[in-house]
């Protein structure tokens, strides 16, 4: 099974999968978080979206279906949870509010890597957000060289995201 079928697999619903609390529930995205991270285990490492919400790069959706993690795969004992990985190195994982995360850097690779499958509003807002706080520059950024084309594809989306 490739990782699309794993990620599509995961998002559909089973009864005998417990479920994370859910979104509308919380005022805020990172009291969200804690309780999911209280149901996951103190080890989870968000991702993508997740992660993009942990360093207030975006806000999230009011009604979040599926949880991006790094961490063991016992983590899919739940619904809509989605393992990127069992392991991310410890350069590219931030903590705050008692929260783990992947660094923007880490999040940017994995949402280009990934894009396949993902709804992409969470890393150009995020993207948009760096740039216009950045001195309208990009620069700090470490893109893999086989993101890199795509990248500025992306960064024209963002440059553009609140212009429009």
């Amino acid at each position: 099974m490739d990782n699309l079928e794993a990620f599509v697999a995961l998002v559909r619903y089973s009864p005998e999968r417990k479920d994370l609390p859910k979104r509308s529930s919380f005022v805020g995205c990172i009291a969200w978080l804690r309780a999911v991270r209280d149901c996951l285990g103190e080890n989870v490492t968000f991702a993508l979206d997740e992660a993009l919400m942990c360093a207030r790069l975006f806000l999230g959706r009011n009604e979040e279906y599926l949880v991006w993690v790094y961490g063991d795969d016992s983590v899919a004992r739940y619904n809509g949870v989605a393992v990127l990985g069992n392991n991310v190195p410890p350069n590219d994982v931030e903590v705050k509010n008692g929260l783990r995360y992947t660094s923007f850097n880490r999040t940017l690779n994995d949402a280009i890597r990934y894009e396949h499958i993902l709804d992409m509003q969470g890393i150009t807002e995020a993207l948009s957000m760096y740039y216009f706080t950045n001195g309208e520059s990009f620069d700090g950024l470490d893109v893999e060289p086989s993101n890199r084309s795509r990248f500025e594809l992306l960064a024209r989306d963002a440059i553009e995201y609140y212009v429009t």
